[in-house]
């Protein structure tokens, strides 16, 4: 039985160019070597099972997938582009991360990153509007956009929330989010808070001469989602906001198409990703999450701060800034790389934690092409979200010009006064 696993073991094997490759970290289960793990893996995700097979013809023999290489506990495996639907997300993850976590010959498994075939990669939409698409909504080419989500996150009416979008606008806050868990509750149903947030968004675009917008979260049942980003597009929204990986993949590749007809970005949000891309031995990674966000094609998506209130690592924030925003993604010794051809960048958002005082040293790391989103950072400010929202820009402006905080911050209240509350950080 072990004998017939180590068939799918070939470290002679050269993938082809229209091979999918997925990155594994095995630790192997007591009484298992690390070829016993790799062979399992690459035969459950492949044609194998259990044990040998009167029915394996040689041409279904040729749809086996190949661990390849295996350096320590990083295998590679190769799959033949036959196994997959094109366009099928839910049926390429089921394939390649599916039982695999729950084999008694592993103690660990970790899907590390995917490398996608040009052919497979092209039978998905991608990014609608992608990086320059949404700058364009903006008419800002520089510096990076902002978001808030009104506080507390629950309870606010629909009025109250519209009312906190509209001071945030105003100072110079690009977008409004609702959280992840708002949705049409009794206290805040959807219809009324489209209807109160785009009233008042078109208000604070008049009285600031900025373009403003808001990511509403149309996460529901599917059917109800194409119903909730139809009324978006009605009352003239630019954006609907989904929790991808709550909703699913099939659920998402569905309101893609939607958006497409209604000519509406997405804003990805990540919540629950944590409870398997934590475990930095088992599940799946955030990067290769970030690769199937791309391939339907969100337009934003969450990649953490470094520091803040949410466990993000600076390589793994840096690693997904560079997967989404990047045409091409070199190997090293934990990726696989990926040539993403025409398909379009999405818009990188640092949130969790963030106030101004972190801002300009964020920047310092990731650069000015993300979406910095605050909360607390914003409707904490001691003298209100519209001087919290002004505080945040200021900040922003710091970090362009490369200057002192604090030196910015004794011509601009503020900014001071943001800086007497939560203080100010540096990266190490």
């Amino acid at each position: 039985m072990s004998e017939w696993y180590h068939e799918f073991v070939d470290r002679n094997y050269k993938p082809g160019p229209d091979d999918l490759l997925c990155l594994f970290r095995l630790e192997p289960a007591s009484g298992f070597t690390i070829e016993d793990a790799a062979g399992r893996v690459a035969s459950e995700s492949s044609v194998g099972t259990w044990t040998e097979l009167t029915t394996m013809k040689p041409r279904i023999r040729k749809l086996m997938a190949k661990a390849y290489d295996i350096q320590g506990n990083l295998v590679k495996v190769a799959y033949p582009p036959a196994l997959f639907e094109p366009a099928n997300m839910p049926q390429i993850l089921s394939s390649v991360a599916g039982n695999i976590f729950g084999m008694k010959a592993v103690q660990n498994v970790r899907l590390e990153d995917i490398r996608w075939p040009g052919k497979l990669l092209r039978s998905f939409q991608g990014p609608l509007l992608g990086t320059s698409g949404i700058r364009r909504i903006f008419r800002e080419k520089k510096r990076p956009l902002t978001a808030t989500v009104p506080k507390p996150k629950l309870g606010l009416t629909a009025k109250e929330h519209a009312r906190a979008g509209y001071e945030a606008w105003l100072g110079g806050i690009d977008l409004l989010k609702d959280d992840e868990n708002l949705t049409s509750q009794p206290f805040n149903k959807f219809k009324e808070r489209v209807h109160e947030c785009f009233r008042l968004r078109d208000k604070a675009e008049k009285e600031t001469g900025e373009r403003k917008s808001y990511l509403i979260n149309v996460t529901a049942e599917t059917n109800e989602m194409l119903r909730r980003a139809k009324a978006v597009a009605n009352a003239g929204g630019e954006y609907v906001m989904v929790d991808i990986l709550t909703c699913g993949w099939a659920a998402l590749q569905t309101l893609r198409k939607e958006c497409e007809r209604l000519k509406l970005a997405i804003h990805a949000h990540r919540a629950f990703h944590a409870a398997f891309t934590r475990n930095r031995l088992h599940g799946m990674s955030m990067l290769a999450v970030s690769d199937v966000a791309r391939l339907i094609g969100v337009d934003q998506l969450h990649i953490g701060t470094v520091i803040g209130k949410l466990e993000s690592p600076q390589e793994e924030v840096l690693a997904l800034r560079d997967n989404l925003q990047k045409r091409t993604v070199a190997v090293n010794s934990s990726t696989l790389g990926q040539d993403w051809g025409r398909m379009k960048p999405v818009f990188p958002t640092c949130s969790g934690g963030l106030h101004p005082g972190l801002v300009p040293e964020l920047m310092k790391i990731v650069g000015s092409d993300v979406i910095i989103q605050a909360g607390g950072g914003v409707w904490g400010h001691p003298d209100g979200g519209e001087a919290g929202a002004r505080a945040l820009r200021q900040a922003i402006e710091v970090g362009m010009d490369g200057g002192s905080l604090q030196d910015y911050a004794r011509d601009h209240g503020e900014l001071q006064r943001a800086i007497e509350t939560w203080g100010v950080a540096t990266f190490k």
